[in-house]
Formats: structure tokens, C-alpha cells, sequence
């Protein structure tokens, strides 16, 4: 990509003023992101961050934006009307010169951009317990208050992104095909799968029957989706709404214990260092269930261990069949690391299935605490 494109992408947005300065911000795998520093009129400096949106990734952006925008206009008046910080506690899109809150460039290509927040960091790992409560405090925050928003409006940017049935067809496709001559390499993790099938689909069934509410989900309720305060560590901020679409809470919960709740990394080839902490998995439910408030159902409450053993199984299948389609989805910097995050993954699902009374003990807990 040229600096003419990125220039004609900061011309196409209404900053109050001039940009003056830019550098790459952080280090995500699917948009393109920038910083911008810009001088306003009166003087001062307001840093902007600037995003070309992946078309592989998003193929209906305009999409996107009406979630994004929809959810964050929400967010706004619901932090307002409450007497929240709502210039800090969600994300503010600044609009484009054609009255848009995104910019197509002269190749087609299509970009928003969004105010800095000042003064807050995100983590891509846990440093202590308590910045693993605030992401769960400010993921239960965000479902919160959006329970009342219609969530059934949201566009699907992402068909079927958890419909883990289908994953595991798909899995199944992927065996039968060996594009890439793995199977043989793989035929434990395959038989870990197919034994764990005919559950694949549960949570879409309770879905369908009625028992489990269709919400506004994040679907993407990594650690490093949460803005902390600099000063204070107080979780401020949801960020990267680009996967918000109607889905099940217990999802965006079980996606937080999968990636959070890990005692390695997740491409870890030692599985004797990876298994669920019960010290992390109650420190998440505290904070998600204090920040959902009364907001979730029974049910919902009672199924939070499966979602967080279904999300965990659902990223493994996904890491396998990509393995055996030849590490076509996700980026991969050494040979057969697609296999061993699969390899972690199912190690943490064997792990959540021999603690399985601990998990919902913790629950049921949790769930008294917040009661009374």
C-alpha cells in the first residue's frame, strides 16, 4: 500500500484539522491501523488512529459499519443517560467529509476512523489477576448495557462464524480432502474431534429452543480487546467491534476463559504447561458476572462452563482444519504451529472436562455472590 492511498484515506475525514504525524499502531493480523497526530484549529494536538478495513476478512464492510456505528451511538447515549464517561467508555467515529462514518478511496478500498483514547493500554497477556477482572468487568459492562438493544438489527458480517456444528463439518472436509498430505500427522487430534461431535451443536440447539436468548455479542473478547486506564488499571473501554454481531453470551465469556484462562501460550509444544486455572476462571466470572448485573438469564448462567468449553474445542477444530488445508486462514512463523495450537486447545477442553464440577461450583458461587 502507497502513502498516496493512506493520505488520500486522511483527506477523506473531517479531523478539525490538519494531520501532521503518522506511525502503525499496534499489531493486528487483519486491518491495517495507523496513528495520526493532528493539529486542531485552536492549536492543540488530537491523535486520531486510522484503519483500512480487510475486504478477505469483511467482505461486506458497509456492514460492518452499520453495526459499528449502530452499537457505538448506542453506547454513547446509554454511558450519557447513566452518567458514565462517555468520551473514554466506548469508541467515537469521526465522520467522513461525505457525511459517512467510513471513506471508499479511489481503488475501492474502505476506511474509518476513530478518536484516541488517552491514557489507556491494552494487554496481550495477563500481567496480574486483576487486569484479567477488568477485561471480565468491562466484557460484562458492554453486555450489559447493551441487553436492551435489538440485537436480531445487527447484520451477520460473518455467517456461521460460531456455529460449531459446522466447524466440524467442515473439519470433516478438510480430512476427507488432505490438501495438504496431513492427516497422517494428525490422526489423534481427528479422533479427539469426532468423539466430541454429536455436542458440537448444543448451544445452538438451546438457542433454537428458546432456553438461551439471542444477545449482542463482541465475539472476539480477548484480553487485548479491553482499553485499562494508565493510572488507575480500571478496564474503560471495548474495543475492536468489527466481529459484533447477534450470538450467545456465554460465547463472549467462553472466548475470554479460552484465551485468558490458559496457563501457557497458545501455540504452546510442552502441554504439560497448559491447563485451565480455576484462580482465573473465578477471578473472569466474578468480574463478568458483577458487570452483566442482572442481565442474564438462569440458563445463561448455568452454561457458562459449557461455553467455555465449546469456544475452546470450536478454536481447536478451526486451528486443525486450517493445518490440514495447508495454514490458508491463519498467519503461522514456523512449520506445524497451526497443529500445536489445535494441540493446546484440545489439551484445555480434555482439562475444563476433568475440572467440570470445580467450574460449575464456581459458577453457582459467583452467581450467590452477585445475587445477594
Amino acid at each position: 500500500m502507497g502513502a498516496g492511498q493512506i493520505k488520500e484515506a486522511e483527506d477523506g475525514f473531517c479531523y478539525g484539522g490538519r494531520p501532521v504525524k503518522r506511525e502503525p499502531l499496534g499489531n493486528g493480523h487483519i486491518n491495517d491501523t495507523w496513528c495520526l497526530w493532528t493539529v486542531q484549529k485552536n492549536g492543540t494536538c488530537r491523535r486520531a488512529v486510522l484503519q483500512k478495513l480487510s475486504r478477505t476478512v469483511f467482505p461486506d464492510p458497509e456492514a460492518v459499519m452499520e453495526n459499528v456505528t449502530g452499537i457505538t451511538e448506542f453506547l454513547q447515549k446509554k454511558l450519557r443517560e447513566t452518567g458514565g464517561d462517555a468520551e473514554r467508555g466506548t469508541l467515537h467515529l469521526i465522520p467522513a467529509r461525505d457525511g459517512r462514518t467510513f471513506f471508499v478511496d479511489s481503488e475501492g478500498e474502505y476506511w474509518r476512523s476513530y478518536w484516541f483514547i488517552e491514557g489507556a493500554r491494552s494487554l496481550d497477556r495477563v500481567e496480574k489477576p486483576e487486569d484479567f477482572y477488568e477485561s471480565a468487568l468491562a466484557f460484562g459492562n458492554f453486555q450489559r448495557m447493551l441487553s436492551d438493544y435489538p440485537a436480531w438489527t445487527l447484520r451477520e458480517t460473518i455467517p456461521g462464524f460460531h456455529d460449531t456444528k459446522a466447524r466440524v463439518a467442515a473439519l470433516e472436509e478438510a480430512v476427507q480432502k488432505d490438501a495438504a498430505g496431513r492427516v497422517c500427522l494428525a490422526l489423534p487430534e481427528i479422533q479427539f474431534v469426532r468423539e466430541r461431535a454429536e455436542t458440537a451443536g448444543i448451544l445452538e440447539t438451546l438457542r433454537a429452543e428458546g432456553k438461551l436468548p439471542l444477545r449482542v455479542t463482541h465475539n472476539d473478547t480477548k484480553l487485548n480487546n479491553v482499553l485499562l486506564d494508565e493510572t488507575t488499571g480500571k478496564g474503560l473501554c471495548v474495543i475492536d467491534l468489527d466481529t459484533v454481531m447477534p450470538g450467545l453470551a456465554v460465547n463472549d465469556f467462553g472466548d475470554s476463559i479460552r484465551f485468558g484462562a490458559s496457563t501457557a501460550e497458545e501455540d504452546e509444544q510442552n502441554l504439560d504447561r497448559v491447563s485451565c486455572s480455576m484462580e482465573l476462571f473465578e477471578i473472569y466470572t466474578q468480574g463478568f458476572l458483577k458487570g452483566c448485573g442482572q442481565s442474564l438469564t438462569e440458563t445463561e448462567i448455568r452454561m457458562l462452563p459449557l461455553g467455555a468449553k465449546m469456544m475452546t474445542f470450536e478454536c481447536g477444530v478451526r486451528f486443525l482444519a486450517d493445518f490440514l488445508e495447508g495454514d490458508v486462514y491463519f498467519k503461522t512463523s514456523r512449520k506445524g504451529q497451526n497443529l500445536d495450537r489445535c494441540r493446546t486447545q484440545f489439551k484445555l477442553v480434555k482439562d475444563m472436562e476433568e475440572k467440570w464440577d470445580t467450574m460449575a461450583a464456581i459458577v453457582e458461587t459467583c452467581r450467590q455472590e452477585i445475587i445477594y
